[in-house]
Formats: structure tokens, sequence, C-alpha cells
């Protein structure tokens, strides 16, 4: 079967079908796919069944992994395989919603893009359904390459020169997570531009999210709410792909420009295991 694409919102985001990425991958496949997540920023693929390993070779087709920090709370330092549950590995039960770990996690229900908060911000991140709940824990997405182009040219140009401070500590202590000392010196804050541009096709998007602390050089509330701004230009609903997770889901997004959120469920009733890898970026913005 034919690879083949179809659109799942007016601006960005489209499902992928008639290929199995849990195998390995002709380059003519795979072009056709890298030219979709430059297009589309979000991709969907149903019926993926990965493991670790095989999601781990797929993945390196994008480029070199992120290693998930050591001192991350809840474990998987060192791997290239984030785990990204309500389950306890070590005992295969549900944790505790008002526990360390899941308080943590509870972060990625604010909009957010992965590891904005690095010196090197990431290029692409790829989400497996292993286990999904029957209802809730959807993921939003929404695209700041189209909120982005609907500014007026004024509003875009003041923009292209601003810096943006992103802080791993500042957007967990939004949920209440305090990070230990480890995870505080391992990932300082780091500065961002506020304009990216996708070098495959030239288009441009803002980046910020609930990591981004304060613009340099501005007074610190000035510049959290004009960012907070920015993010409710590109959430308005109509502008946010919602995707409703099937079993061996594998969901790909461009972390350059796009903006993503989990969204609650049943945590204490429903089992929700996932796993992330993540494509690093090719240099500081």
């Amino acid at each position: 079967m034919a690879l083949s694409i179809r659109t799942l919102h007016e601006n960005f985001a489209a499902e992928i079908g008639g290929v199995d990425i849990t195998r390995e991958v002709d380059d003519e496949t795979f072009r056709a796919i890298r030219n979709a997540f430059d297009e589309y920023s979000v991709l969907v693929f149903h019926d993926q069944p990965f493991d670790d390993e095989s999601q781990v070779a797929f993945s390196r087709r994008f480029g070199d992994l992120e290693p998930v920090a050591r001192n991350r709370v809840g474990g998987g330092g060192g791997t290239s395989v984030a785990d990204i549950s309500n389950v306890d590995p070590a005992t295969d039960t549900i944790l505790p919603v008002d526990g360390e770990v899941m308080t943590y996690r509870s972060g990625n229900e604010l909009w957010h893009t992965d590891s904005s908060f690095k010196a090197i911000p990431a290029m692409a991140s790829m989400l497996s359904g292993r286990e999904v709940p029957p209802q809730g824990g959807e993921t939003e997405f929404a695209s700041m390459r189209t909120a982005y182009a609907r500014l007026d040219p004024d509003r875009q140009a003041a923009l292209e020169d601003l810096i943006a401070v992103h802080d791993y500590t500042y957007s967990r202590g939004l949920v209440g997570s305090k990070l230990s000392q480890g995870p505080q010196q391992e990932m300082p804050p780091v500065q961002q531009v506020l304009v990216r541009t996708n070098p495959a096709n030239g288009r441009k998007n803002y980046f910020t999210a609930s990591h981004a602390s304060h613009i340099v050089g501005w007074p610190e509330e000035k510049g959290r709410a004009y960012m907070e701004d920015l993010v409710a230009r590109a959430t308005a609903p109509e502008d946010v792909y919602t995707h409703e997770w099937r079993q061996h889901d594998l969901v790909i997004w461009d972390n350059r420009c796009v903006l993503h959120r989990g969204r609650s469920w049943e945590k204490t009733r429903y089992r929700r295991i996932m796993r992330r890898t993540t494509v690093a970026g090719d240099g500081p913005t």
C-alpha cells in the first residue's frame, strides 16, 4: 500500500497511512514522511506496535536523540526513552496522584515545547501509546506558525529581536513541583530567540510556552504577560488539534513551532503508559 496523507486540521496536523514504521523504512518513504513533518508539523500514525528498541531505531532516522536527564523525577535517566505514564514500572501499579512523580508529570498538562529549557532545544518528539485509557488523556496541539502568520507586520517585526529566558525550575514551579538541586544544576536557565524559521521551507513562527520565564531586558511580569498573550493567540479552541489516543498510536510533532499539552484522565482508575523519544536540535537558537 502506498503512503497516504490525510489532513486533520485546516492549518496543520496530518494522519499518515500505508506504512509500517516499526520496521526499517526505505529512503524514499522516509523522505516523504520527513517532508510531511516539515509541512504539517504534527504527524499521526495508527497501529504501530512499537517497543523501545524499534521506536529508538525509527526516531534516529530524524537525527541524534536526547538522553533522558539522569536526575529526572520518575527515573529513566541516561536512556533515550522517557516514561510518560501513571504506572510505577517497579511494581506495575498506578502511582498516587498526589505523589512526587505525578505532581512533576502534571507539568505536561501546561502548554509547552519539549526541551526549550535546554541550550540546544529539541527538534522533534515522538510519543508512543503503549496502553491508553478508554477516555481522557488526550494530547492537544497548536501551531505557533499559524499564529505568527496572523500577526500584523508591525507585531511580527517587534518580535524579531526579543530573547526569552526558558527555565525548567520556573515551569515545574507552576504546578508545585520542586526540583532537587541536581536537576537545577543539570538544567540551568537558557536564552532562546522569540522568532524561529524552519530551514526547510523558510516559514516563521514565534517560540514560547510554559518554560519561558521572562524576556531579557523587560520587567519580569511584563514579559510573562506578553508571552502568555502569544500562547493564548495560538491556542484558541478552534485552532487546536486534539488527538484522541488509540493503543499503538505514534504521534510526531515539531517542537520548533508546535505547542502541546496532555489532558487529564481518571488517574486513580485507568492506566496510561506512554513512551517518548526526543530528537535533538541542530544547535542553539
